[in-house]
């Protein structure tokens, strides 16, 4: 029987390690318009985060949501968001990455308050679903099935 590594990979997955936290979250690292980071692996965030004050360290740009965020204890929380921008976790890359930003206080102060490390923000739902995502929690290993690249149609004239 092909093992399950070797079987995603010819359906074109990716293995992306992930590390475990003093906190039982699971943490992984990404780069986020080629600026590297640590981010919270998290299926129950509807959307990827980033905190409000790393907008320039990760490049990027941003205007305000009307959206209110919620969650790890906090309600109610300003947001803003950032579109179009470049997502690599590992070798799958995403193009067209929106983030919801807000003040990730509350969440890095509950992590060190458990001697954890602090992370840049959160990799949510919306990432693991473009990327058909299977979580291996024995192996502690997050596999992504490559996006693929949108062929260009070419016209044919009838002439």
């Amino acid at each position: 029987m092909a093992s399950l590594k070797k079987v995603l990979r010819k359906k074109k997955y990716v293995r992306i390690k992930l590390k475990k936290m003093k906190t039982n979250h699971l943490e992984l690292k990404a780069e986020i318009n080629g600026v590297k980071g640590v981010f919270i692996l998290d299926t129950g965030a509807s959307n990827s985060c980033v905190g409000l004050n790393l907008v320039d360290q990760f490049k990027l740009v941003s205007e305000v949501s009307e959206v209110k965020a919620a969650g790890a204890g906090a309600t109610d929380m300003e947001t803003y968001k950032s579109v179009e921008n470049r997502l690599r976790i590992g070798d799958w890359k995403l193009k067209n990455c929106d983030l919801v930003l807000f003040d990730l206080k509350h969440v890095n102060a509950a992590l060190t308050m458990h001697n954890a490390k602090e992370v840049h923000g959160i990799i949510g739902a919306d990432v693991l679903e473009k990327g058909k995502a299977l979580i291996d929690y024995d192996k502690k290993v997050l596999y992504l099935r490559k996006i693929k690249k949108k062929k260009q149609r070419n016209l044919s004239l009838p002439f």
